[in-house]
C-alpha cells in the first residue's frame, strides 16, 4: 500500500462534529471524491485488492458504497449490485435488519442479483461497528455467493468492526 496514498487520504478527509447526532466524529470522504487524481487512486487502490482473484460481482451499500464499488467493478470485470433501504428496489428482494452505532437499519438485494457460487467482493467507503457489512455479508451468503473480501476506505479500528466478519478485511486508512 502507498504510504503517500494514505497520508493524502488521510489529509483530505474532513471531520464533521456530532453528525448524524452528538457524539459522533463523522469521516466525511467527499473532499476525496471531488479530486480526481486521489478518488481514481483510490479506487485504483480497491481494485488493486481484487488483483489475481476471480471476482463475479461488487456489492455496494447505500450510498457512498454505490461510489465506489460502480467505479471498481469494470476494472475487476465484475457486475455491480447495490445493497439498498427497503423499498429502493423495483424487483423481488431479500434483506436483512442489522443495528448501526447510532440505530438500525434493513438492506435489500434484488433476490437474482447474486448466483449460487458466486466470487463476490463487498466495498464501502466506511467500516465502523461492522453492522452494515455484517448485514451484506448475510445477504450474500442468503443467496448462495461467497464473500472474498471486504474493502473499505477508511476503517475506525477503535469500534473493532472488522472482528464482525469472518472473511478477509481491507482499508486502505485506519483510525486506531
Amino acid at each position: 500500500m502507498s504510504q503517500r496514498l494514505v497520508e493524502q487520504v488521510t489529509q483530505t478527509i474532513r471531520d464533521i462534529p456530532d453528525f448524524p447526532k452528538p457524539g459522533i466524529m463523522f469521516k466525511d470522504i467527499t473532499p476525496v471524491l471531488g479530486d480526481p487524481r486521489l478518488f481514481a487512486d483510490t479506487v485504483n487502490w480497491v481494485a488493486g485488492q481484487l488483483a489475481g482473484q476471480a471476482v463475479d460481482k461488487i456489492v455496494g451499500m447505500e450510498s457512498r458504497g454505490f461510489i465506489f464499488g460502480a467505479a471498481v467493478a469494470p476494472q475487476v470485470f465484475a457486475g455491480f449490485v447495490p445493497a439498498r433501504k427497503p423499498g429502493k428496489l423495483p424487483y423481488e428482494s431479500v434483506s436483512v435488519s442489522y443495528d448501526l452505532e447510532y440505530g438500525s437499519a434493513t438492506l435489500e438485494i434484488h433476490k437474482d442479483a447474486i448466483k449460487p457460487g458466486d466470487k463476490v467482493a463487498i466495498v464501502d467507503d466506511l467500516l465502523a461497528t461492522g453492522g452494515t457489512a455484517k448485514a451484506t455479508v448475510d445477504l450474500v451468503r442468503k443467496l448462495g455467493g461467497e464473500v472474498v473480501a471486504c474493502i473499505f476506505l477508511v476503517e475506525l479500528a477503535f469500534l473493532q468492526g472488522r472482528w464482525k466478519l469472518d472473511c478477509p478485511v481491507m482499508s486502505l486508512v485506519s483510525y486506531e
